[in-house]
């Protein structure tokens, strides 16, 4: 039996003191808060403290985790070639400590958004049901499994 094969990714809500949230605007998903694959031997929290300043140009410290998300779903990524496999998701809430607003290899802006306006801009059906899960969130722990493609079907969700 072949071992199974799995993308673990993070993803963090930071949200500065005026109360707005920080957005990337990526090449291929428009509007998303910020993160990605954790590398092969990278931590968690690293992994997403990287990924934030790589995508945003903002340093980040780790806060709590709100939500952890499956996508069950296998599909073609968008070279139409490559299998993406199931992937493992966690949001955390993140505050910003340093660092300016720049963009990526990955990201064509980034910014500052009030935080009641952001699913405004957030186009991605996935990535807005994990923003509306850290308004709601109230202390305990979302999990939900989803398939984003060949459209968005939530297949469980639950509080952990």
């Amino acid at each position: 039996m072949a071992m199974p094969t799995h993308i673990v990714a993070v993803g963090g809500i930071v949200e500065n003191e005026q109360g707005e949230v920080l957005l990337v605007k990526t090449f291929h998903g428009g509007w998303v808060f910020p993160g990605g694959q954790v590398e092969a031997g990278e931590n968690l929290m690293d992994a997403l403290i990287r990924e934030i300043k790589e995508e945003s140009g903002i340093d980040t410290e780790v806060s709590h985790l709100i939500g952890v998300y499956s996508n069950t779903g296998m599909y073609k990524w968008h070279d139409g070639i490559t299998d993406v496999p199931t992937k493992v998701m966690l949001d955390y809430v993140c505050k910003p400590v340093g660092g300016e607003l720049a963009v990526s290899e990955e990201t064509s802006e980034s910014c500052w958004v009030a935080k009641e306006l952001v699913l405004d801009k957030i186009t991605s059906m996935a990535i807005r049901t994990r923003y509306q899960a850290y308004l709601d969130f109230a202390g305990i722990v979302s999990y939900m499994a989803y398939e984003t493609k060949p459209e968005f079907a939530v297949s469980l969700k639950r509080k952990i």
